[in-house]
């Protein structure tokens, strides 16, 4: 009898551990968390963005995708040092016609991420908001 309630006592119980391993601190997110899909919220625009990344097939350690405005879309690339994120957007895949610099979120599980998109033309400045949505979704 005193086994099994030592198999049930919490303080001896560690399935939580393998839990803590796919939970990546700031500092530890790299590439490959930040493939997926991502909802961008960005303060004082109409609309939202999704990001859709994946691997960079030629820079290991970036990202490369899209991101989809309504029916516009235009290429992103970048990555994610330390739990600072840098992207690049470009319309026409030779000029950089935005930038997304932010943080990822103490605590968030790599899963949100806030900063400033930086456009060019028109110079415009908003903060935002990037929230990793689940597979399927």
């Amino acid at each position: 009898m005193a086994s099994a309630r030592a198999q049930k006592d919490p303080e001896t119980h560690t399935a939580a551990a393998p839990a803590a391993s796919t939970c990546p601190s700031a500092e530890d997110m790299d590439q490959q968390h930040l493939q997926g899909l991502w909802r961008a919220t960005l303060a004082g625009a109409e609309q939202g963005a999704l990001l859709r990344l994946g691997p960079h097939p030629e820079l290991a350690g970036s990202v490369r995708g899209t991101v989809a405005r309504g029916d516009a879309t235009a290429l992103v690339t970048g990555d994610v040092h330390e739990g600072a994120l840098a992207l690049e957007e470009s319309t026409d895949g030779i000029h950089i016609a935005a930038t997304w610099s932010g943080d990822v979120l103490d605590g968030s599980c790599g899963k949100e991420i806030r900063g400033t998109w930086n456009n060019v033309t028109p110079e415009t400045t908003l903060p935002f908001v990037l929230r990793k949505q689940a597979a399927g979704t």
